[in-house]
């Protein structure tokens, strides 16, 4: 028995009451009040008995003091820190939680809508920002790819073309002929009545420069590849059904019904052709 109760010791913790801060000859609920520094505290003498009457003839008449009891362990006492500065975050706080008394449930509609707005937002931005990428991957895969882009202009040196031949490039997937003419050439096709073509149109309306003619090689009546410097007006002539064309790309004979069509071009240097 005696063995239990020398060993009780170690379980006094589970007998401490609850530690209390009060303050010294004041009412408990009475704000704290904050020692000057360099003030005396009177202690009790050492040996002295520590009761409660001398805890409180002791104590300081402002500040905290804490007073612990238990079963099992004498009364102490300790001060609490009163004195210690705590930083103020009231800048950083909403003005609706800046009382301490306010109750947070009154202020909960505004930090509500303050949460929502910003939910929102985000919400809305991201939304655009994905159908903006759909969009866009969308009208990407319908553009053409980059072999037909590559193709989209072509450039053509003059320097090598004779004068009174004509060469046949790959645009675009198509014949393109370009003809250097000679001044005969151009001399013949100004003299041509327009009034008398199937598709009327003068000479002058389908070159920028006299000397050089540039049309696709395209038949207009079924799409077939006409031969330059062939027919019966010595510009291009269509086999497969007999359309024959002269030196401007103007249909004189056969059933196509119009001109060899003129792409977009310009001369950005002297001897320099860019197509497209």
């Amino acid at each position: 028995m005696l063995s239990y109760v020398a060993k009780s010791g170690g379980m006094s913790q589970y007998f401490k009451a609850t530690a209390t801060a009060v303050s010294a000859a004041k009412p408990t609920l009475n704000p704290p009040a904050v020692m000057a520094a360099g003030m005396a505290v009177g202690h009790p003498a050492v040996g002295a008995r520590i009761d409660g009457d001398t805890l409180r003839r002791n104590a300081p008449k402002s500040g905290n003091v804490l007073t612990t009891s238990g079963v099992m362990n004498t009364v102490s006492v300790r001060y609490a820190h009163t004195d210690i500065r705590v930083p103020d975050f009231s800048d950083y706080r909403r003005d609706a939680v800046k009382e301490p008394t306010a109750r947070s449930r009154d202020s909960a509609p505004a930090r509500q809508s303050f949460t929502y707005l910003i939910t929102g937002a985000a919400t809305g931005i991201t939304g655009m920002y994905c159908a903006k990428t759909m969009v866009t991957d969308l009208v990407m895969s319908m553009g053409a790819s980059a072999d037909v882009l590559a193709l989209a202009k072509i450039e053509i040196k003059l320097g090598d073309i004779p004068e009174g031949k004509n060469v046949t490039l790959k645009w675009r997937g198509k014949p393109l002929f370009v003809r250097h003419r000679t001044a005969e050439e151009i001399d013949q096709e100004n003299k041509v009545d327009v009034s008398t073509l199937r598709d009327p149109q003068p000479d002058s309306d389908r070159v920028q420069k006299p000397e050089w003619l540039v049309v696709l090689g395209v038949c207009t009546h079924l799409g077939c590849v006409p031969i330059a410097n062939a027919g019966d007006f010595g510009g291009y002539y269509c086999p497969c059904h007999g359309s024959h064309y002269d030196a401007s790309g103007r249909i004189r004979k056969g059933p196509a019904p119009l001109n060899l069509e003129v792409p977009q071009y310009e001369f950005p240097e002297e001897d320099l052709l860019l197509v497209g």
